[in-house]
C-alpha cells in the first residue's frame, strides 16, 4: 500500500497494523449486535466488512485509532457493545418514537457542546459526500444516500450513519477525530475522498478514475 507523502514505510505498516486491530475489535462487537428477526446477513460477511471498515480508519493518524481501539475495549469490559449503541442511535432518525421512548434512555446522554460538535463535523462531511458524487457520479451511486431527510425504516442515510458513529465515541477520540476533519478541511482534503480510495485500491483498481470508469454507466 502507498504511503501518504510525509510518511514512511514503517509508520505506514504500523499504522496498517493499529487500523487491523480496530477491525478486529469491531467485528467482534458487530457480530453480537442483536437485530430483530435474527442475525443480519452483513453480520456473516467479514469480507465486506473488513474492507469498509478498514478503508475509513487507513485515513486516521495512528494516535485516533489508539484512542478508539481504547474506547472498545473500554467497552467491552464494562459489557457495552459500541456497534449496537452506534446503530441504536441512529433510531433518532428512523424511528424516533420508539427512540424516543425505548432506546434513548439506554444510551449515555451526549452533552448539548459535543452534540453541537458533531454537527459540525457532520455537515463538513456531508458537503464532502456531495463533492464526491459531483466527480464521482457512478461511485457515488453505490453509495448509501446522503441526507436524513431521505432515512427510511430500511434505508439509512450517510448524514445519520455518521451521527451514530461519532455519538459512540468517547470525548476523547471525538476531540481527535474532530481535529482530523479540521486539519483534512484547512489542507484542501476530503475524507469521503480518501476513504473511497481507500476502498477502490483494496478491490484492485489503480484509483479512483479506474473504478469510476469501470463502473455501469
Amino acid at each position: 500500500m502507498s504511503t501518504t507523502p510525509t510518511e514512511d514505510t514503517s509508520t505506514m505498516q504500523e499504522r496498517l497494523e493499529v487500523a487491523e486491530s480496530v477491525v478486529e475489535r469491531e467485528w467482534a462487537q458487530f457480530t453480537q449486535v442483536t437485530n430483530e428477526g435474527g442475525p443480519a446477513a452483513c453480520q456473516d460477511d467479514l469480507s465486506t466488512f473488513h474492507q469498509m471498515r478498514l478503508s475509513q480508519f487507513l485515513t486516521w493518524p495512528t494516535d485516533l485509532l489508539r484512542s478508539y481501539a481504547a474506547d472498545l475495549d473500554e467497552a467491552g469490559s464494562t459489557g457495552r457493545n459500541l456497534l449496537t449503541e452506534k446503530y441504536a442511535r441512529m433510531m433518532a432518525s428512523t424511528e424516533p418514537g420508539r427512540y424516543a421512548r425505548e432506546i434513548a434512555p439506554q444510551l449515555p446522554a451526549l452533552d448539548p457542546s459535543r452534540v453541537s460538535e458533531q454537527e459540525h463535523v457532520v455537515a463538513r462531511q456531508v458537503a464532502w459526500a456531495v463533492d464526491f458524487c459531483a466527480r464521482y457520479p457512478r461511485l457515488g451511486r453505490a453509495m448509501r444516500t446522503l441526507r436524513t431527510t431521505q432515512d427510511t425504516f430500511v434505508d439509512t442515510s450517510f448524514e445519520t450513519y455518521l451521527r451514530g458513529e461519532l455519538g459512540s465515541y468517547s470525548d476523547r477520540t471525538f476531540e481527535g477525530y474532530a481535529r482530523l476533519v479540521e486539519e483534512t478541511a484547512a489542507s484542501g482534503g476530503n475524507l469521503t475522498e480518501q476513504t473511497l480510495r481507500w476502498t477502490v485500491l483494496l478491490v484492485g483498481y489503480a484509483d479512483l478514475a479506474e473504478a469510476e470508469a469501470a463502473q455501469a454507466g
